[in-house]
């Protein structure tokens, strides 16, 4: 019998265990020290008074990492915040568009490079804005030179644009009470970054291809397969003491907008959905696992790289500067440096602070203060939850940012 040395035999197991490793092995980890950190500042910021209530979830690609709730979901009805309370997640419905985006694309149903107009006419032969007279919210245009594409939705780059964060579209949507979609385009697609409504346009384009309402489509192909039982357009009368109210700072103090009797979203591309923190974070892992979520694959891995790299090329995402700051205030956190993807802002760097989030890890939130990111190099995503306006609002923000580096500062 032939006989192998040691060192080579050594050698074998450790490239055995390089070829076929542990699940589990070498995921990062929260110590109880760091639990207790985030215990301590949540509930810090509850007690203060900086937010009525929070839930916070971290999580690596296979297990919670940390759940915590604090505060009040209902201050009127002194109701304790839960783990499975359920928010308004607003723009966090995004990305989840952008995943329907992508599925379709990886079945032929439609191209990243395929013109808007192909499925929705109105954006044929769109017009660029070409002066602006901002005292009287009069405009010239010219017809863009070229047309408005998929990628151009995804990118935020197609030259739409919010009226509550673009002055322009602000006036213009005053004076002429059209759609936001439906004004002349303020750039030629693909030139520039600009917070927008692009992906409720891509919302009417997967109805469009597919026959079905986002709602339908969403339950089928996306909440179901990731076993998210309590993210819809609507809560179920059933479910409807487990929403959280919204809280509108103003003048420094906190006013509760209670709770409609009907708790309904638009069912739109760029917004509508409730949520929990531990269904949005299984989404979030489907990323941290190249698209699969146990034994289902919802994207290929080349698509959730495309999705998660910088395709703005040379164009930043720009500060987005607020025309009503009881909405939104200035927005958003690496503007001036950071790139986007398709349907998440791309971190490019993390100077300011090594416990934040390292360069290339994405993000997006929702108006009401729901955040999220994914860490791909340290191989963790976390959520949090609040439920106060305006967006970016200071407290929320500096709550979001500790919590961020806590996280960063205890991981093992």
């Amino acid at each position: 019998m032939k006989r192998f040395p040691l060192v080579f035999l050594g050698l074998v197991i450790v490239l055995a265990g390089t070829a076929f490793p542990i699940s589990g092995i070498d995921l990062p980890t929260l110590p109880i020290k760091g639990t207790s950190e985030i215990d301590a500042l949540l509930r810090q910021a509850v007690r203060q008074g900086t937010v009525p209530g929070v839930v916070a979830i971290v999580a690596n690609k296979e297990r919670i990492l940390y759940h915590g709730a604090f505060g009040l979901m209902d201050t009127g009805k002194r109701k304790p915040m839960q783990k499975d309370s359920i928010f308004r997640i607003a723009s966090m419905t995004k990305p989840v568009t952008s995943v329907a985006v992508m599925m379709l694309k990886e079945e032929g149903n439609l191209g990243l490079d395929d013109p808007v107009s192909k499925y929705l006419p109105s954006f044929q032969n769109r017009e660029v804005i070409a002066s602006f007279n901002a005292a009287e919210a009069t405009y010239t245009t010219k017809k863009a030179a070229h047309p408005v594409l998929i990628r151009h939705l995804l990118t935020n780059t197609s030259g739409l644009a919010y009226a509550f964060s673009n002055d322009t579209v602000n006036r213009l949507q005053q004076k002429t009470k059209l759609e936001e979609q439906d004004l002349p385009l303020l750039y030629e697609p693909g030139t520039r970054w600009t917070y927008s409504g692009s992906t409720r346009v891509l919302g009417q384009v997967i109805e469009k291809i597919t026959g079905a309402g986002l709602e339908k489509f969403f339950e089928q192909r996306i909440f179901r397969p990731l076993e998210l039982a309590d993210t819809a357009y609507s809560v179920p009368s059933a479910k409807a003491g487990r929403t959280v109210t919204v809280h509108q700072r103003e003048n420094g103090k906190l006013m509760e907008l209670p709770n409609p009797e009907k708790m309904e979203g638009p069912a739109r591309g760029d917004g509508g959905l409730f949520s929990t923190a531990s269904d949005y974070i299984k989404f979030l892992q489907m990323f941290l696992n190249d698209g699969q979520w146990h034994s289902t694959t919802l994207l290929h891995k080349e698509s959730i790289e495309a999705m998660t790299r910088n395709e703005i090329g040379s164009v930043i995402v720009d500060t987005q500067h607020t025309t009503n700051p009881l909405r939104s205030l200035n927005f958003p956190f690496g503007a001036g440096r950071d790139k986007y993807g398709f349907g998440f802002q791309i971190a490019a760097s993390n100077n300011e602070n090594p416990y934040l989030r390292s360069p290339g890890s994405y993000t997006w939130a929702g108006i009401n203060n729901t955040h999220f990111w994914v860490d791909p190099k340290r191989q963790i995503t976390a959520v949090i939850m609040m439920q106060v306006l305006p967006f970016y609002d200071d407290g929320c923000m500096k709550v979001y940012r500790d919590f961020e580096a806590a996280i960063g500062r205890n991981l093992r």
